[in-house]
């Protein structure tokens, strides 16, 4: 199973999104004659002066996740979309729209390239298990876990507020969350929180949304033990300081969980559906090459096998004269790894 695991590691996956994690990191592709857009801090500062400025109906649109009642906003859709205006003088959308229905529901991350001057001061880093991507929406005696492009993959009883019949008297009562779902220890572990008990927290501060969904699951008896009426456990994910000490720390330690990767969040940012360069993504293995300090010791800093060899390969290539085409060609066939599923 580990050697099926790093070869999809270095499958082929191309995406056109701007620093998407279903490429090559561009930092670590040297040889490319052009990286992705490395403007990462200015659309940071574009994103954060927006979320100032807007303000998204986030009560119905929890409510309508959780009820799955969408009459009105398809209706309403089809008038905005004569009204969208573009500013074509922005990387970011200023009129970005909710998406549509369980489809892109998750706050995706981008490649972390420019390392943010406040690194130490506001964001906060999780360690990510290995699993899948999932939104889990419990509402009328029922959760449901969705994916990434919206597929109802699972429909079970949880003791989420409004997760199974016992619990769900009032319709109001409903919960929202944005998870990691591990098979193999049935688990699904809670990344973030956009709703809980009929309260939607889309338009608070990460840092707000942590301390919130730590002090939540704690109420919650029974969330981390598989029963009849939870049929997979609840477990939230430790968030630190992103301080150069705290980072060698967290690649030292060891996990009750196999790890997949860091995230990085600025602690002011909204949960907002879609990727952003608000949220950074690294492999272990990379954060010391790319934030600039010396690897400590452990596995976590450890460059895995396939990554060397897949490096030893393109220097061969490279030497061989090929190209630097041949080269962008040959990088996404080999390097390039999986985004968080």
């Amino acid at each position: 199973m580990d050697a099926l695991t790093e070869a999809l590691a270095g499958s082929f996956a191309v995406s056109s999104d701007l620093n998407s994690t279903s490429a090559p990191h561009p930092r670590l592709a040297q040889y490319k004659s052009k990286y992705s857009s490395l403007e990462q801090g200015e659309r940071r500062r574009k994103l954060l002066e927006l979320q100032k400025l807007k303000r998204l109906d986030y009560i119905n649109h929890a409510r309508r996740l959780a009820a799955g009642d969408w009459t009105d906003q398809d209706e309403e859709k089809e008038d905005k979309d004569k009204e969208k205006e573009v500013d074509e003088d922005m990387d970011v959308e200023p009129c970005k729209k909710l998406p549509r229905h369980y489809a892109n529901q998750l706050m995706l991350s981008e490649w972390l390239i420019e390392i943010p001057p406040d690194l130490a001061d506001l964001w906060l880093l999780v360690v990510c298990p290995t699993g899948k991507r999932s939104l889990v929406v419990a509402s009328r005696g029922s959760t449901a876990a969705y994916t990434k492009s919206g597929y109802c993959v699972k429909r079970f009883p949880s003791l989420l507020p409004g997760g199974n019949r016992h619990n769900s008297a009032s319709g109001k009562d409903y919960t929202i969350l944005d998870c990691i779902y591990n098979e193999e220890s049935r688990t699904y572990y809670v990344l973030d929180v956009m709703c809980w008990r009929g309260h939607p927290v889309y338009d608070c501060q990460t840092d707000f949304r942590f301390y919130w969904l730590e002090s939540k699951l704690e109420e919650e008896e029974g969330l981390s033990v598989i029963s009849k009426t939870n049929s997979f456990k609840f477990v939230g994910l430790q968030n630190f300081p992103c301080s150069l000490d705290s980072i060698q720390s967290v690649l030292t330690q060891t996990y009750s969980y196999k790890v997949d990767g860091l995230l990085f969040y600025h602690m002011h940012t909204h949960y907002t559906p879609g990727s952003t360069p608000l949220v950074g993504w690294l492999r272990p293995y990379m954060a010391p090459e790319i934030l600039g300090f010396p690897p400590p010791p452990g596995p976590l800093a450890e460059k895995p096998a396939y990554a060397q060899e897949q490096m030893r390969q393109i220097l061969e290539h490279k030497k061989d004269g090929k190209g630097a085409a041949e080269g962008g060609r040959y990088e996404l066939e080999h390097l390039s790894t999986i985004a968080m599923s």
